[in-house]
């Protein structure tokens, strides 16, 4: 991400087209627009991260604009300034997000989010590597909050229990990470897969990867995001060896798969 001065606002991708980088725009032109000023400044945004992934890739890419926007003005933004300046433009991509997605790309990290609380971040013993698949599905977010929508209206109060029990397995999920208890973290992302999948948010194709993960020798694996396409995330095998033999296996499948590790540093923005 750069941004560097110009006679107007003006963004350009080298994966967005013009309609997926509004959001971009509206961005820049909130903070101006909340000095009282003008934006007179040119975004360039190079990414990796294709969109509907269900990696956060808009809140990442926001909160990347809003950092070398304030960097350009030395207007000091870091941290979760950084997600609020974002939301202006997560609200065109989601309606009403919850702000996870821009909390976890300003702080990195691992962090326990509550809506309506500020975040609070999780310090792990040690690193943990965990495998990302692509279902390689773009995820139609409206098709999605309909579908889950529909199982919130025909069975209120089963889908308000599924509701806190994945709460419940966010928090034992915290629990494990912090304890470095892999095999528990794995079995919970398991069962919230499950309970996302009762909920509405899943589908064959990624109850299908899900299940490849396991049969591979992933301790366990769920859908990413709001789901209904996207990706899956998983814990794979200690052995650094087994697990980029698995994330081989899922590749040979002609799955997009690949290795990370978490904690991971946040948003940071200079000027050169």
């Amino acid at each position: 991400m750069e941004a560097t001065r110009s006679d107007r606002l003006a963004v350009v991708s080298n994966l967005l087209d013009p309609e997926a980088l509004k959001p971009a725009k509206r961005v820049v032109e909130s903070l101006y627009k909340a000095r009282k000023a003008g934006p007179r400044v040119s975004i360039s945004i190079t990414s990796t991260l294709a969109e509907g992934a269900g990696l956060g890739s808009s809140a990442a890419t926001l909160v990347a604009v809003a950092g070398a926007t304030s960097a350009l003005e030395g207007w000091g933004l870091e941290g979760m300034a950084l997600a609020r300046a974002s939301e202006a433009g997560e609200r065109l991509v989601h309606g009403n997000p919850s702000g996870i997605d821009a909390a976890a790309s300003a702080m990195g990290g691992v962090i326990v989010f509550r809506r309506g609380e500020e975040p609070r971040r999780l310090e792990l013993p040690a690193p943990v590597t965990l495998l990302v698949a692509s279902s390689g599905m773009r995820r139609n977010t409206g098709r999605l909050v309909s579908k889950v929508t529909g199982m919130k209206e025909t069975y209120p109060s089963l889908f308000a229990s599924l509701c806190q029990s994945a709460s419940l397995v966010s928090g034992l999920c915290a629990e494990a990470l912090m304890k470095g208890d892999s095999a528990s973290l794995g079995r919970l992302m398991t069962y919230g897969h499950a309970v996302l999948a009762r909920a509405g948010a899943s589908n064959k194709r990624l109850d299908e990867l899900v299940d490849l993960c396991l049969s591979a020798g992933c301790l366990g694996a769920k859908l990413t995001g709001a789901g209904g396409g996207g990706s899956v995330l998983a814990v794979p095998p200690s052995d650094a060896e087994e697990a980029r033999a698995v994330a081989q296996k899922l590749k040979k499948k002609g799955y997009d798969a690949f290795l990370t590790k978490i904690p991971t540093g946040g948003a940071r923005s200079w000027a050169e």
